[in-house]
């Protein structure tokens, strides 16, 4: 018998990211390196330019020669079964044009983000290198241009959806099957990116993140994008999660250098890796809540506690029990097991403090009367309340409504009441970024109540 362990390989799609070299690891291959891995495939590439830059300028730049990088896209191409490729900076009409040859060598679906300028202003294009991004385009599946490269090479300045429309429209009829215009150059509140393709327009709306760290969010967005398509995903769906992925890149990202910091490309993965970590945590508050028999913090409607993953965005992203926690003779007992997404008022209202203080991962609602009032007055936490009465018709939702009411200050509270409303039942919420204080918080209520 064998000592060697049997080998157990994995099979994923290879994506070739064609692009430039950033020491800061920030963007180009650095970036897109480590976003087609964690999007689920597998990155090949080969290096356009070697460029010395940080998170406040480029320094110095230097294109490889042709014969270089078309040595490392013979070697990739020859060994590898290539299932998508991403080109990023190109540095010099020459380069492109040996791109250009080489992508119309593969079938597979081309990615095209046309680098120009750097997100710290500097220029990474030649002059006379645009009008050879039009043979580039031609083979294009989908380019990416931002709108200050969209207004390069369609002459159309697109400040506002028309804009961005018309330059979509633009870039299908040099060729490309389709265009992304992203729209996050564009002024307003919320970020529009407007997806043309021969079948029409789309447009996704989110809110726009208040940072400036967005260093290598446009390499990040198209190579997620290039990697779901070589997984097999359509092209609406590919671009959807691009999208979403660099959003969340963006809001969690690195704070690094001296300058505004750079895109969190793993996020996504280190998010989906605390699963199991966060199911656990709440799974010991409800124990240790159920060993005290906290009979007296359960409202009406059940109680429940909830644990968000470290990036969460979504309610499927937050734990919580199934059915609640009910009282029983003797004190709580949990109706079922913890699992995400079986919260949806205490883990939307966790989600919209979150939005104002993201390093709150836990909470827990609890009744309110009298007695718990004078509970908290007793302990001397710091309590913050809102009326629902206030609530506009045109809020978002009860929920995201409140959470702005309470959050929306420097520094998180301990609590929220609610007072109730009609049908509605008086409710206290107790929040906090560590489910052992979390909980340490819930017994010492009951506590002052007992």
């Amino acid at each position: 018998m064998s000592d060697l362990r049997r080998p157990a390989p994995t099979s994923l799609p290879v994506v070739l990211t064609i692009a430039g070299s950033d020491s800061g690891g920030g963007a180009g291959i650095q970036a897109d390196l480590k976003t087609i891995e964690a999007t689920g495939g597998f990155g090949a590439s080969a290096i356009t330019a070697v460029t010395a830059q940080n998170t406040t300028a480029v320094e110095s730049s230097y294109v490889l020669p042709t014969e270089e990088i078309d040595a490392q896209l013979r070697a990739v191409s020859s060994d590898f079964d290539v299932a998508a490729i991403k080109t990023g900076m190109l540095a010099t009409g020459e380069v492109i044009d040996t791109v250009t040859d080489h992508v119309r060598s593969i079938d597979a679906p081309v990615v095209v983000d046309p680098v120009m300028i750097a997100a710290t202003g500097d220029r990474l294009l030649s002059a006379d290198a645009e009008a050879a991004y039009e043979s580039l385009i031609a083979e294009a599946t989908l380019v990416t241009p931002n709108t200050d490269e969209a207004a390069v090479l369609t002459g159309v300045e697109p400040t506002d959806e028309t804009g961005a429309r018309a330059a979509g429209e633009r870039l299908l009829e040099a060729g490309a099957d389709a265009a992304l215009i992203k729209g996050g150059h564009m002024p307003g509140a919320d970020v529009v990116d407007t997806l043309v393709t021969a079948d029409g327009v789309e447009t996704a709306r989110h809110p726009r993140v208040d940072t400036d760290a967005t260093h290598g969010s446009g390499c990040t967005v198209s190579a997620a994008i290039a990697t779901r398509l070589a997984l097999g995903d359509s092209l609406t769906d590919a671009v959807q999660y691009g999208v979403a992925f660099m959003g969340r890149a963006v809001r969690y990202h690195h704070d690094v250098g001296a300058g505004p910091g750079a895109v969190h490309h793993v996020v996504a993965l280190r998010n989906e890796a605390a699963r199991n970590d966060t199911a656990e945590l709440v799974s010991g508050v409800v124990e240790r809540l159920a060993d005290h028999g906290v009979r007296s913090l359960v409202p009406e409607v059940g109680m429940n506690v909830v644990g968000a993953t470290p990036y969460a965005e979504s309610t499927d992203e937050v734990a919580a029990v199934e059915g609640r926690i009910a009282k029983t003779r003797s004190g709580i007992a949990p109706n079922r097991g913890v699992r995400f997404g079986a919260s949806s008022h205490v883990a939307r209202f966790l989600l919209g403090a979150r939005e104002f203080h993201p390093e709150l991962r836990f909470a827990i609602n609890c009744r309110f009367d009298d007695a718990v009032e004078a509970a908290l007055e007793t302990l001397g936490w710091d309590v913050v309340e809102y009326d629902r009465d206030d609530e506009p018709d045109d809020a978002p939702g009860t929920m995201p409504w409140a959470a702005r009411q309470a959050f929306d200050r420097p520094s998180a509270p301990t609590a929220v009441v609610d007072r109730g409303a009609v049908g509605k039942e008086p409710m206290t919420r107790i929040v906090d970024a560590d489910a052992d204080v979390l909980a340490e918080r819930a017994l010492a209520l009951a506590e002052a109540l007992d």
